[in-house]
């Protein structure tokens, strides 16, 4: 496999001429397995780790790589190979990491389209679409929604399904695709073109990766029978991974995610609920939190039934989500910065006493 077909770009070859040492190789990273990675490069594919320079210098788990980055490394001939950094990212999907406030997890990195994978049955809903959406938006990802499992109900529930998604969230392309009969599927693979990076993004059991099983033309991950009683797959994607697909796209599989907490969402909001966001301008004053102020526009649009009460609702939660990160992190800036204070003058003092 070439680097070309990883997707390797001429302003990636620029960087490497520019700023990368001739001793160092350019790879991909393929699988990610904790502080493990699977790095394909022009000669193949290498099991590597990172440096212990770039571990300890690392100020948050970003600064380690993620499913999708392109690293420089020091390739071995046994097979192994040692990460010495990471070029410069176009693209950065994360979230905040569960259970540590005020820190993000990069879910894949350098993507170009995001698969949101909503099953049509029990899993089908518009909140968790919103936050997906928002991940996007603020990563500068194109979103695709697809409402996959549209067997297991009826035309009915499918058609609406896809009007309350275009109502509440327009603008955005929305596929559904039955798993089973595969309807839908080419007009998915026509989305994908060749050389792009398009990542899965949903929670278990939604069908992602019998998604990219289909998307392959075989069974690259292994899978499991739908649950009776849920309605759900019992398999559970353990790790993400990139896959090079037959026809040229390349398609990255995550793990299901229960917790898609917003980190640090900026601009990403404001871009999932643009129609708030042009309502507040008409507000009476220009710090209104759109809660109880007084010339309030999104409240008025709420009252009238102009704005979707649910999607009002659902920006206000998530954007308190996005102030408590930001203030999360950051207090633990802060405490770093203390930190590291402390730990430059006990250098400092150690090396006086040295010299005594």
């Amino acid at each position: 496999m070439t680097l070309q077909e990883l997707g390797y770009t001429s302003r990636l070859e620029r960087y490497k001429m520019e700023h990368l040492p001739e001793h160092l190789a350019v790879g991909r990273v393929l699988a990610a397995h904790k502080e493990r990675y699977t790095v394909g490069t022009g000669e193949g594919s290498f099991e590597a780790e990172v440096t212990g320079h770039m571990r300890f210098t690392a100020g948050s788990r970003e600064d380690f790589p993620a499913v999708g980055d392109w690293v420089s490394l020091m390739v071995y001939g046994s097979g192994l190979a040692i990460i010495h950094g990471i070029l410069p990212r176009d693209t950065v999907i994360k979230r905040q990491l569960p259970g540590h406030a005020g820190e993000a997890q990069v879910i894949a990195a350098n993507v170009d389209y995001a698969f949101i994978v909503q099953s049509a049955d029990r899993d089908f809903n518009l909140n968790r679409t919103e936050r997906y959406l928002t991940l996007c938006h603020e990563s500068g990802v194109a979103p695709v929604i697809v409402l996959t499992k549209t067997d297991l109900v009826d035309e009915q529930a499918v058609t609406g399904a896809c009007e309350s998604l275009r109502e509440r969230i327009p603008g955005i392309p929305v596929l559904p695709v039955s798993n089973e009969t595969r309807q839908g599927l080419r007009e998915l693979a026509a989305h994908m073109e060749p050389g792009k990076t398009y990542c899965l993004l949903g929670s278990s059991g939604v069908g992602k990766s019998t998604l990219l099983n289909l998307l392959a033309g075989g069974d690259l991950m292994r899978t499991g029978a739908t649950s009776l009683s849920t309605s759900k797959g019992r398999h559970t994607t353990s790790h993400r991974e990139l896959f090079v697909l037959p026809s040229g796209g390349i398609l990255i599989d995550n793990p299901g995610m229960r917790e898609v907490g917003i980190a640090d969402a900026g601009g990403g909001l404001d871009r999932t609920f643009d129609r708030i966001l042009h309502l507040s301008e008409e507000c009476r004053y220009k710090d209104c939190t759109h809660t109880s102020e007084a010339g309030c526009a999104v409240l008025q649009a709420v009252e009238t039934g102009d704005l979707d009460p649910d999607a009002y609702e659902n920006f206000l939660k998530l954007a308190r989500e996005k102030a408590h990160f930001e203030t999360s992190a950051a207090e633990r800036r802060r405490k770093e910065r203390q930190f590291g204070k402390i730990l430059r003058d006990y250098q400092k003092k150690d090396v006086k006493q040295r010299k005594k």
